[in-house]
Formats: C-alpha cells, sequence, structure tokens
C-alpha cells in the first residue's frame, strides 16, 4: 500500500469516526430531550407523562410553580423564610381550608408577587391568603434591576403562563438531574426535597438548641441591647409623604386580582430586636410609615395586618431564637395563633398589634 493509499484510509476512517460520534452526540441529545420532556420535573409542559411529580429541586423557585397551579390548595401561606416555620396543619386547624406554606428563602417583592400572581390565578375558590412581608418591601431601591431576583436562579418561563414556552428549557443539564432525582424517587430511591405543601422544618432540631450559640448568632460583635435614640427622630407630615416605598405598588397590583370573598392576612413577622430599626431613628420612622401605608393597602384589599416586629416579649427574648431572623418553633404556633386571633377582631395584644378589616 502506497503512503498516499494509507493517508486516504486513515482519512475515510476519521471521516467514519466522526460521523459516528456525531450521529451517537445527536442521538443522546435527542434521548435527553425526550426524558426531559416526558418526565418534566416542572410539571408544566403539554407533551408530559401524566403523574403526580415530587418536589426534588433544592430552589423552591423552580418546584412551587407546578403545585401553584395545580389547584391542589385552596389556602396558602407566602414570604421568605421569616414564615416557612408555620405549619399547615396548624393553619387548617385554625382557618380551614387546605393550606400551602409556599415561603421561598430570600425572596424578593418581585419574586413574591410572582408566586402569589400564580396561584391566584389558578384558585377561584381561594379561601385564605396569608402574606409574610419583610423589610424588604420597604426598601427605596425594592424595584431597581439588581434587587428583583437574588443570586438564586429564577424561571419566569414558569410564571408566565405559557406552557409551551417550557419546552426550549427544559434541554439543559439540570433539568436532566432534577428529572433523574423524579424517577429515582418514582423507583422508591430517592426522597422528596420537599412536602407537596411546601412544608419543611428546616431550622435544626429543638432537643440541640444551644442558647450561648443562639445568642452570639443574634448579637455577634454587637452589645447585647437595643438603646433607643436621643433625641428621638420626629418626621414631619412633607417629609412623610416624601418617603417611597417603590415595591408597595407592586403589591397593590398583585392584590387586586385577589377573588372576591377570600380571606386576606399581612403579617409582619417577628425578629429579634436586634436586627430591628434602632427605636427613634430615621430608620425606625420609615419602617413604621412603610407598615401603615402596607396596613392602608391591605384594608383596601378587606384584609387584617397583623404587626409582630416590634419590640415585645417575643422578639426581646434571645431564646426565642436561633439567630436574628429566624424564630423557633412555638414562636411559629404562637404566629399562627396570632393570625387568629386578629383574624377574630382582636387589635393588639403583648406581642401583636393589628390593622384592618377584622380589627
Amino acid at each position: 500500500m502506497t503512503a498516499a493509499m494509507r493517508r486516504d484510509a486513515r482519512s475515510a476512517g476519521w471521516s467514519e469516526t466522526l460521523r459516528w460520534f456525531g450521529a451517537s452526540a445527536v442521538a443522546l441529545a435527542c434521548a435527553a430531550l425526550l426524558f426531559n420532556t416526558l418526565v418534566d420535573p416542572y410539571g408544566a409542559n403539554p407533551l408530559r407523562l401524566r403523574f403526580e411529580r415530587p418536589l426534588m429541586d433544592i430552589n423552591q423557585r423552580f418546584m412551587y410553580p407546578q403545585v401553584l397551579r395545580s389547584g391542589e390548595y385552596d389556602s396558602a401561606v407566602f414570604g421568605t423564610s421569616t414564615i416557612r416555620l408555620l405549619n399547615p396543619a396548624d393553619l387548617e386547624a385554625s382557618f380551614g381550608g387546605h393550606f400551602g406554606n409556599f415561603g421561598m428563602n430570600a425572596a424578593t417583592p418581585f419574586e413574591q408577587s410572582e408566586a402569589v400572581r400564580l396561584f391566584m390565578a389558578h384558585t377561584p375558590n381561594l379561601q385564605s391568603l396569608i402574606w409574610s412581608l419583610d423589610r424588604s418591601w420597604c426598601e427605596p431601591d425594592a424595584e431597581t434591576p439588581g434587587k428583583l431576583l437574588t443570586e438564586r436562579a429564577f424561571p419566569p418561563w414558569l410564571y408566565d403562563g405559557t406552557r409551551w414556552a417550557v419546552i426550549p428549557h427544559l434541554f439543559n443539564l439540570r433539568t436532566l438531574e432534577i428529572a433523574a432525582r423524579v424517577v429515582l424517587n418514582r423507583l422508591g430511591l430517592m426522597k422528596p426535597r420537599l412536602a407537596r405543601n411546601g412544608y419543611e422544618v428546616f431550622t435544626p432540631p429543638e432537643a440541640s438548641y444551644d442558647a450561648g450559640r443562639a445568642a452570639a448568632h443574634i448579637w455577634g460583635e454587637r452589645a447585647h441591647r437595643v438603646t433607643p435614640a436621643e433625641p428621638k427622630f420626629e418626621a414631619t407630615p412633607a417629609e412623610r409623604s416624601a418617603w417611597r416605598f417603590p415595591a408597595l405598588e407592586r403589591l397593590g397590583a398583585t392584590l387586586a386580582a385577589k377573588p372576591t370573598g377570600a380571606r386576606l392576612l399581612a403579617v409582619f413577622p417577628p425578629v429579634h430586636v436586634a436586627i430591628q430599626p434602632v427605636p427613634g431613628t430615621l430608620e425606625a420612622a420609615r419602617d413604621e410609615e412603610c407598615k401603615a401605608r402596607i396596613a392602608k393597602i391591605i384594608a383596601q384589599d378587606h384584609g387584617t395586618t397583623v404587626d409582630m416586629r416590634f419590640t415585645s416579649q417575643v422578639t426581646t427574648q434571645d431564646s426565642n431564637y436561633w439567630d436574628a431572623l429566624h424564630y423557633r418553633l412555638p414562636i411559629a404556633r404562637r404566629i399562627v395563633d396570632v393570625l387568629r386571633e386578629a383574624s377574630e377582631g382582636e387589635v393588639r395584644g403583648p406581642d401583636f398589634r393589628a390593622f384592618g378589616v377584622g380589627s
């Protein structure tokens, strides 16, 4: 065989190898797309196999939309991690209905609103809506591009209501991984990441509570007490009217779609005083003004606002918290009791104050 013939043979061999490689890659890609389309861990595309999908992704933003669209629940809780410990079973005992808790870790006002909007659009028989509103709603830059989302991925294509728009997003490794987890779950080889109702005790076991460690998390290097500012800052009416809280427009627009007759409860969750605005400061005055405007919006939608984010017997006790933001399970049960009391017309207690329809 001549050198030219050997070169031609090698070239033909490489061409054949590349063709097989290309064909194999295309076949694998098509198989992965078909697998993702049929399993569809997000339960959104119209070509999926029909079965109830467990929540297998660690990012709640990807997992909750399928439940929010499902009609399984006629009542729900929304907010951030500061409301996730409310047990749906406790809420059902207090208010009736079938509750899910769809609080999302560090959810921005935009992300919360998208979840509430999707839920209401698919729940015409909505019974109760509980919305926990953190201080992020009162930030003057809450609607800037940098504050609409967090470092956690958010999939707008799961919230926009267009089922066919989901399909292009199924062709990626993330979806393949979660789809594989769904199959493993169906085979009994992997537990769900979350229950269908979203409830999870994400804090450590109560038996492991360490008061000293909790206090260190709460206070850090700061003094273990809060001293009100002197002299107290007093805003004029003109100054108050000039303050802007842009996320509140989103709140009002979202609630405008609430079905008539549905119970609406807003709650300012009881974070520790260590991270509340120092009394007597400009920051505290702005916070109170923002809460007052939120209460007005909620009242316009025939709802009740419950404030637990102030100095009280709950928020001053280190032993009620794991850190300054996250309370312990007994406080979660207390919040449910407070919401029930406020809905029944109680306007004030040692750890809450209520405003609106039920007050």
